[in-house]
């Protein structure tokens, strides 16, 4: 996967990100996530400040998606990934930072999202395309191995 753009990174820095979790196989839950941000290249972090639904779901191992979408261009993102739930280390470290930098309190919880594949929402004919081809692969390995669960 060749990663997270300077537009991507512009577009999540800018526009409020939601994130989509799935409680069971019927069951989707959405929400903004305004602490969401670029971790590295390959990674989404945010501060887990309420502990809910989506942290259960992630503990429960639900595959993530994360959509974000400037309105004004009709374009935007979609991110598939896998998440992982962190209290130490320095992505820890790094939600501490964030939360002391933007008036926020102490996050329950420090999350990576590790990404496995970027959609296009731009619209029109780019609606629904892989930005990345080699992302994909890597998605489809990945649910091959987990029965297809999101």
């Amino acid at each position: 996967m060749s990663g997270i753009t300077a537009e991507m990174k512009a577009m999540l820095d800018t526009q409020l990100p939601i994130l989509a979790t799935v409680t069971d196989p019927t069951t989707p839950n959405i929400g903004p996530k305004r602490s969401l941000r670029v971790y590295d290249d390959h990674t989404l972090i945010y501060n887990e400040n309420t502990g809910g639904q989506h942290l259960t779901n992630i503990e429960n191992g639900s595959r993530v998606a994360v959509a974000v979408i400037d309105r004004a261009a009709l374009d935007g993102y979609r991110f598939l990934g896998h998440a992982e739930v962190l209290t130490d280390g320095p992505a820890w470290d790094n939600c501490l930072d964030f939360a002391a930098h933007n008036g926020m309190k102490e996050p329950k919880r420090a999350v990576l999202i590790h990404l496995d594949v970027i959609y296009s929402l731009a619209s029109g004919a780019k609606a629904g395309t892989v930005v990345d081809d080699s992302a994909a692969d890597s998605a489809a390995d990945s649910d091959a191995t987990d029965g297809g669960r999101a």
